[in-house]
């Protein structure tokens, strides 16, 4: 059990330094170069890894190729690019403040479509912890970004909304196959997309800087490749429930990043945003008590 905590404690640093990296290497790489980079390596490793482990399972029965590139487009594909683009837009600190929506609106795309229960606790928790978010929005400007601040949190909702919906509809697609192996489909087929993203944009800028290329490395090595290891790792060995409060981490690392590392300014009003949202994810993760007898 423990090392699943651990490989979780991991996992949460990986995702919880993600704006950092993606901060250090916009300086000579576009959002959308970097998703190129990001949608390449996760399919070589991860393929190569899935194949390694699963065999023949790890080869896509052709009646869920549909659904696959479906899932790809929702868990890959728009994730990224929304997620890059937000973050280079907006701060690390505003960054880790909407990570914390996905499990907002995985509960509310989870009981629209009948998988969880809406209970009351639960509906008030997914209002406060969107109260957070919109206050997020009206500080837009707190760290002197104005529109393009405003903007870029629009963004990352939008990205906690794709990859929402992608863990939703992934859910009983991944109690027929191995984890590892749906993770694997899903950036292959995305690799149709390098084309499009790549257009117009330098994958390999001579004039790089030393630290633009370590934070695309980084975002490569950590993020896109040893996260989704873990965190499969770590699902397989402890409970679901345990694994949502992890999550509270996340924020608190990619504002510290933010705040010591990219000089940004932790505003007052986004610390009652943070309670909000903190709020909101502990009373929509919390098990609705069942009535004695049922």
């Amino acid at each position: 059990m423990w090392r699943g905590h651990a490989a979780l404690l991991v996992v949460q640093l990986c995702f919880g330094l993600f704006p950092l990296f993606v901060k250090l290497a916009a300086e000579d790489f576009a959002p959308k170069a970097m998703a190129v980079w990001r949608i390449a390596v996760g399919s070589i490793v991860l393929g190569t890894l899935a194949f390694a482990v699963h065999g023949k399972r790890a080869v896509p029965p052709r009646g869920d190729l549909l659904q696959i590139f479906v899932l790809a487009l929702l868990g890959v594909v728009l994730n990224q690019v929304l997620a890059l683009e937000g973050i280079h837009l907006s701060t690390s600190v505003n960054a880790g403040l909407m990570m914390t929506l996905i499990p907002i609106f995985t509960f509310a795309l989870a009981g629209l479509v009948g998988q969880e229960r809406v209970v009351r606790i639960r509906a008030v928790g997914l209002g406060v912890a969107l109260s957070g978010a919109l206050l997020l929005q009206v500080q837009g400007n707190g760290n002197g970004g104005g529109t393009n601040v405003l903007l870029g949190n629009a963004l990352m909702a939008l990205n906690c909304l794709s990859y929402a919906a992608f863990l939703v509809m992934a859910r009983t697609f991944l109690r027929r196959h191995p984890p590892l192996a749906v993770i694997a489909w899903t950036y292959i087929a995305s690799l149709w997309t390098l084309p499009l993203l790549a257009h117009g944009h330098d994958l390999f800028p001579v004039e790089g800087s030393t630290a633009a290329w370590r934070g695309l490395v980084l975002l490569l090595l950590f993020p896109t490749v040893l996260a989704y290891l873990l965190n499969t790792y770590a699902l397989s060995r402890v409970p679901a429930s345990v694994t949502a409060i992890y999550i509270y981490l996340q924020p608190l690392i990619a504002g510290a990043a933010g705040v010591w590392i990219l000089g940004e300014r932790f505003e007052p009003l986004m610390l009652v945003a943070a309670l909000l949202m903190f709020a909101g994810i502990a009373l929509v993760t919390r098990r609705p008590r069942v009535a004695t007898g049922a």
